[in-house]
């Protein structure tokens, strides 16, 4: 799935990726990747996608559960017998992205020795805690997932924003659409609008479903596409939804979808016109970032890293959070409008292409890891 709520299918989409990557010998890794947490989260499938990239740049190892098997383990036994230096005595990059992993890092320091430059990501928009204070303190740089999260930094950052595969998301012909749409079981004509990612009230599906039970009945082509999940919390609230929808008479045109495995994610942003982010709250939020790829125009919030996804009048529109007049005034403006819809799609493109491939992600990451292994301290 897309956005931070990955599916299974990372870990699978990762193994396949990783299966020829051998663990580098312990003297020479020059950054260890720990991930803490055996369940699958967003900052995990996060790792997932950067791992098979940067470990053809740099020696790397992954430290801790979770990851797949096929990538270049370090175990907490190999990470007793590795050296305290690299074999010229230089430092190796500790990489962290959560408070665990800080501390995990400054044990391996000062209580096992190793000689390590610290690294935090941070993807937080909320005040800190003090102990994440404290620990973000100790590390030697930070890096923030977008200007907005440094914002929530009490020290200078480096902003890296989350790239995406362009390959895989890539735009399809009207030809290729058709057939998608076809082959998926949706209308091969009209306009079809998506809101991918969980169902709940902090992700803003509720405004989405408001939105479109006021443009449907004006525009008798137009179909509606809610697809993801709910966990058991959310379950009354998707529920509530879905009785809004069937009230209304419109169980046919606003349709609840089940999530997908993200290798066939692509293909369902392909078949759309038009893509709506409605957020309450987001950390950063990736699906801007798909549909955009997959030149899909996006009508966001300005929550999260959407202001500095989504280039206004350009590739979509910016609204506020929870506003359905806004957002049902910017898809309208899309929607009604062949030629400026056309116009976004072929910008949002062109926007990813330009800044947001994951390989870019990965080389700015790189640098960083570079400038302390040289023994600079690039921020902080």
């Amino acid at each position: 799935m897309p956005d931070s709520s990955p599916s299974g299918q990372d870990r699978t989409d990762a193994r396949q990726a990783a299966a020829t990557i051998p663990r580098p010998p312990l003297a020479e890794i020059e950054v260890i990747v720990p991930n803490f947490k055996r369940r699958l989260s967003g900052v995990t499938a996060t790792i997932a996608r950067l791992v098979p990239i940067q470990a053809g740049r740099i020696s790397l190892a992954t430290l801790g559960p979770g990851l797949p098997s096929g990538f270049p383990s370090l175990g907490f036994l190999g990470l007793l017998r590795m050296p305290g230096t690299r074999p010229e005595g230089g430092p190796r990059v500790w990489h962290a992205r959560r408070n665990t992993e800080m501390i995990g890092g400054l044990f391996a320091k000062h209580i096992l020795r190793k000689r390590l430059r610290l690294v935090f990501t941070s993807a937080s928009q909320r005040e800190h805690t003090w102990l994440t204070r404290w620990l973000i303190g100790r590390m030697d740089a930070v890096i923030a997932t977008s200007g907005r999260t440094a914002e929530y930094l009490e020290r200078p950052a480096t902003v890296i924003l989350h790239g995406i595969d362009t390959a895989r998301f890539r735009p399809a012909s009207a030809e290729e659409k058709t057939s998608l749409r076809r082959g998926l079981g949706l209308p091969a004509d009209g306009p079809i609008v998506g809101c991918y990612g969980r169902i709940r009230a902090q992700k803003g599906t509720d405004v989405f479903v408001d939105a479109m039970a006021r443009l449907i009945p004006e525009r008798p082509g137009l179909t509606a596409i809610v697809m993801g999940r709910s966990t058991s919390r959310h379950e009354e609230f998707e529920r509530s939804l879905r009785e809004r929808v069937e009230k209304a008479g419109l169980s046919d045109r606003i349709l609840f979808l089940p999530e997908v495995t993200v290798d066939a994610m692509a293909d369902w942003y392909r078949v759309l016109d038009l893509f709506i982010a409605p957020q309450r709250w987001e950390g950063f939020g990736l699906t801007p970032l798909e549909a955009m790829s997959c030149g899909v125009p996006v009508v966001a919030t300005t929550v999260g890293a959407f202001p500095e996804l989504v280039v206004e009048g350009e590739t979509g529109a910016l609204v506020p959070p929870g506003d359905v007049d806004a957002m049902t005034g910017a898809a309208a403006g899309f929607l009604d409008d062949a030629a400026r819809r056309a116009g976004a799609a072929d910008a949002a493109r062109r926007h990813m292409l330009d800044g947001f491939r994951i390989e870019d992600e990965a080389e700015a990451i790189i640098a960083v890891y570079r400038s302390l292994l040289g023994g600079q301290v690039r921020n902080g």
